[in-house]
This record gives structure tokens, sequence and C-alpha cells, in this order.
């Protein structure tokens, strides 16, 4: 009984940091969905020029999100040893860096806006919408900092729900703006009465601005209620470099950072690769990333959970607590993501018309969904195991691995498979699914030999 009941609250300490995260994600995906199928009304030109510069997005925000993931591990090491005081000198620093990052890469990617799709190798009639898309996207880039590191700060304290809000806030004002920006005016008739709406007309460049400006009404939230926070705010500190306490957090972030550059720097060439074999396939690309990203959400969700609560019971110095939790939370993920794979594999078709009328790109993008359903269980368990390396500080293991998997397999293999024996889309993705399945192995390969626990009796 008393065993049951343990069971029980480290179930509901679990879930009450992953669902927050997860509903959050819910709603983002619900945007995404949104704002596919309002350009994919546009046509497939439209769908192509938005989902050509996925990868970018990628590459940039967990680039900035790896920053963020070096002082989550030192603040919930932190707070799990209720150094309250150290936690916020953790939070100025973020501060800084966060401040740094957003400027670096505002100016960056306004140089850099001419060339996107020159190596992206979009089609030429679409390179002047997806550079100018793309210029607008990124220019509140301070903003978009402050919402993925401030968010990460904050979850890691235990405060899943204030991002939550934030994101909701963002999408919500996302969906509002697109409507006004993407379509033309129209009169419609309610009840008799005929109301005319005036709308901008803009298309693929409204979607951009709605974008943006939800960007930084969503940075300006969080940013306010970071620095509200009772127990993390550095507010009363000194805006200045700690070398004590930034020193270890770049430490731990910079092979993560390092990671996730070099990991999402292979998706874009992966993009490049995809996108040289014609629209079509950019954009059967683009539904099926679209589609897939609901079906992740269980995935990313238990991965906060799962560093924050590691980063906890290593502060704390519990052995206990850290094998509970982290035996919790790959059986419940494994489950959650069987469910989630099965579901993908019954409704790839139904979802993937959502995002396109082009039969062509439904059947080809439904095809490569069912294919990456059956992986979906083994996705989400490294996943959950990357997250809880991050919260022990752990960040060389997972860099090695992404960076083998990412440019050996996924990367080699989809240039040969293209340039080589002259195969299309389904086998680029059937690279990019033994990727992730050589992932899955070497993580619990890794976990399972405990090395990385810094409470390993070993050690």
């Amino acid at each position: 009984m008393l065993k049951n009941k343990n069971l029980y609250h480290t179930l509901t300490v679990i879930m009450a940091l992953a669902l927050p995260t997860m509903l959050e994600q819910l709603m983002q995906t619900a945007v995404q969905y949104i704002d596919t199928a309002m350009v994919g009304t546009l046509g497939t030109h439209a769908t192509a020029a938005v989902g050509s510069t996925v990868t970018i997005n990628w590459l940039i925000s967990s680039t900035v999100s790896a920053l963020g993931v070096g002082f989550l591990s030192h603040l919930a090491r932190s707070l799990g040893a209720k150094e309250e005081a150290k936690a916020k000198r953790i939070a100025m620093q973020a501060t800084l860096c966060c401040l740094i990052a957003g400027i670096f890469f505002t100016l960056v990617t306004t140089l850099l806006s001419p060339f996107v799709p020159v190596f992206l190798q979009v089609d030429p009639e679409i390179h002047s919408l997806t550079s100018t898309y793309f210029l607008i996207l990124y220019l509140p880039m301070l903003f978009r900092s402050a919402t993925i590191i401030f968010g990460t700060l904050l979850r890691a304290s235990g405060d899943s729900k204030t991002p939550m809000y934030a994101g909701i806030l963002t999408n919500i004002i996302n969906i509002i703006l697109n409507f006004f920006l993407i379509f033309p005016s129209q009169v419609v008739n309610i009840a008799g009465l005929s109301i005319f709406i005036p709308r901008a007309s803009l298309g693929v460049i409204g979607a951009a601005l709605a974008s943006a400006i939800s960007f930084v009404i969503g940075g300006l939230y969080i940013t306010v209620a970071f620095f509200n926070h009772k127990t993390i705010s550095p507010r009363k500190l000194p805006f200045k470099f700690d070398k004590a306490i930034l020193t270890p957090c770049l430490k731990t972030a910079f092979p993560n950072m390092l990671q996730r550059f070099a990991t999402s720097l292979g998706y874009v060439v992966f993009a490049s690769l995809i996108n040289s074999l014609g629209q079509i396939s950019t954009a059967a690309t683009t539904v099926a990333n679209t589609v897939e990203s609901l079906f992740y959400i269980p995935a990313y969700g238990m991965q906060t959970a799962a560093a924050t609560l590691s980063g906890n019971a290593a502060g704390a110095g519990n052995r206990k607590k850290m094998k509970e939790y982290t035996s919790l939370i790959l059986i419940t993920e494994f489950s959650l993501m069987v469910i989630s794979g099965a579901m993908l594999f019954i409704f790839a078709p139904n979802l993937s018309s959502l995002f396109s009328e082009d039969t062509k790109v439904i059947a080809l993008s439904s095809f490569i969904l069912r294919m990456v359903a059956l992986s979906e269980p083994f996705y989400g368990v490294f996943i959950i195991i990357e997250g809880i390396l991050q919260g022990v500080g752990e960040t060389v293991y997972p860099l090695k691995i992404n960076l083998l998997g990412m440019w050996i397999i996924r990367n080699a293999g989809t240039f040969i498979c293209i340039h080589v024996f002259s195969l299309g889309l389904v086998a680029a993705w059937g690279c990019m699914i033994a990727h992730n399945m050589l992932s899955f192995i070497l993580f619990v390969i890794y976990y399972l030999k405990g090395n990385w626990n810094p409470l390993n009796e070993r050690k």
C-alpha cells in the first residue's frame, strides 16, 4: 500500500511539471497546424517557401535553447540543495547571456537572409519570398531568446505554468493576426447583415509579420514574469558578469550548444538535400514535419520533467529519488509514445490532407509519416534520457552520439541515396529513422551503465 502511495506521489510530481509543458506545446502545434493550413490555401509555392525555413528555425532556436540548458542544470541542482541565493545569481548570468544571444542572432539572421534560399536549394521561383519571410521572422530574435531561456529557467524552478501562459498568449495573437494579415478583405453575411472585414492580403509576408509581432508580445510577457518570480528573480542583483557562476554554466552549456548547432545544421543540410528533389518533396516534408510535431509532444513535455527532477535529485544528493524519477518517466513516456505512434499511423492521410490540396503531396507525406510512426516509442526514450543527462550536467555524450547519427547516418546516407542511387524522399526519411534508432540504442546502453549519474556509488 505504501509503495503504491509513493508511486502515485512520484507520478503526480512528474505530471505536474510535464502537463503544462505538454499543453504549451499542444497550443504551439495547434497554431503551427493553423499557420500551415492557412498558408497552404495560397498554393504549394507558399507552403514550400514557409516550410523551407523550418530547419533554420530549429538551428537558431535549439542553439539558444542549449544555452538555457547550461543554466537549467545548475539552477535545478541549486534549488535541490536549497541554495536560493545561488539560484538568483545563476538567473542573472542567464539574463546577460540572453541579451547577448538575442542581439547576436538578430544581426546574423538579418545579414544572412538573402543567402538562405540559395543555401537551402529552394526553387528559384520562390527565392525572394523565402528570403523576405525569413528576415521578418527573425527580427524579434531578442524577444524569442527571452522566451526560450527564461522559459527554461522557470521550468527548472518548478514553474511550468508561466511558460505555458506565455505560449498560449503568443499563439492566440498569432492566430488573430494571421486572419487579418494573410487574406484579402471580404464581405461576410451574418443573420442577413453584410459585414465588411478589412484585411491586409499580404499572404506569406502576412504570416511572417503575425509571427514576429506575437513573438515580441510573448517575450515581453515572460520577461516580466521572470523578473517578478519570487524564487529566482535576479532583480536586486548587479547587472554584471559573475565568473564563478558563469564559467561552470557555460562549461555545461557549450557541449550542448555545439551538439544542437551541429545537429540543427545537419537538419538544414538534410532539408537542402530534400529541397533539391523539387517543390513536391519540399511541401510533403513541410506537411509531414507539421503533422508529426503533434505526436512528439509527450516526449518533449516529459523531457522537461526529466531534466528538472534529475537536477533536483542530484542537488539534494538523493539517490533513491533519482532512480524513482528517471525510471518512472521512461516507463510513462514509452507508453505514451506507443499510443502516439499508433494514432499517427492510423490518421496520417487525414492529417496530411488538412495542410495541402495536392494529392501527390498528401500521398507522399502520408507514407513517410507512417514510416516515422513505427519508430515513435524509441525516439521518445532517447529524448527522455537526453533530458536526464541535461539535468545532471552531462552534455558531452549526447554531443558525440548526435554528431555520429546526424552526419554519418542521416546526411551521408541521404546524399548517397539521392545522388548516387537516384532514390527519392522515402529513402531520405528512411535514413532519418535509422539515425533515430541508432540514437535510441546508444542512449539506452549509456543509461543502463549508470556512469552518467553523479550519485552513483562507484563515484
